[in-house]
């Protein structure tokens, strides 16, 4: 085995035990410490361990650093990272993984020798083949409930049986038993345990509460 599939053969094994480690992954965006560590105290101790904190503004980076910090029993993932450049900026943050919302050729062959994994965004079959060949074969299915939800895993699952996906976009409550209820499905990424009233109000209680009721969607 050539050195980039020993590390792809590693990062599809990484990302396999993150997913496996509760069924909901929060999807985050902070505004400052007090809302970054609130939150994502609320949520380890409700049984979501696994966070994806988003480059959606510029307190990302410095979210991911402190809940890193704080949290050492979380598994701080970057998300909505989308050039190497950012990927690079999340290692060093403290990151575990890297999530995209979408995935370049550029993007791709960086994550493949990262040092630690990255879980692609792909809509389409083309785009998950496009990974397939520099190895990957764990991705983010984004926007989940745009592009097919459901029906679009079962038909996936036929001809490609031997990938798995993170749909995110879309997933909520009523519909995130019927996502991992099919076996190409890992977890589901979603934003229903933090309402932004919660947040607003400081309800770390509440936000604990609702982690709770999705990390036992997958029973």
């Amino acid at each position: 085995m050539s050195k980039s599939s020993n590390n792809m053969a590693q990062h599809t094994a990484t990302i396999d035990r993150i997913c496996a480690t509760a069924p909901v992954i929060p999807v985050l965006k902070f505004d400052d410490a007090e809302q970054a560590l609130g939150v994502s105290t609320a949520l380890v101790n409700g049984g979501l361990k696994v966070l994806e904190i988003t480059l959606r503004n510029d307190y990302g980076l410095t979210a991911i650093k402190q809940i890193s910090d704080a949290l050492p029993e979380a598994i701080v993932g970057a998300g909505t990272v989308t050039n190497p450049e950012q990927y690079e900026a999340c290692i060093d943050a403290g990151a575990d993984f890297i999530v995209s919302p979408g995935a370049t050729t550029k993007l791709l062959e960086f994550g493949a020798q990262a040092s630690i994994p990255l879980l692609p965004g792909v809509a389409s079959v083309s785009e998950a083949m496009a990974g397939m060949e520099l190895g990957y074969e764990r991705f983010k299915l984004f926007p989940a409930a745009v592009v097919g939800g459901v029906d679009m895993l079962k038909a996936i699952y036929g001809p490609l049986a031997n990938l798995k996906f993170c749909p995110t976009g879309g997933v909520k409550p009523g519909n995130a038993k019927d996502f991992l209820s099919q076996p190409n499905v890992m977890c589901v990424g979603g934003t229903w345990m933090t309402p932004a009233d919660l947040i607003a109000n400081k309800d770390w209680g509440a936000i604990e509460a609702l982690a709770l009721a999705a990390s036992q969607l997958g029973q």
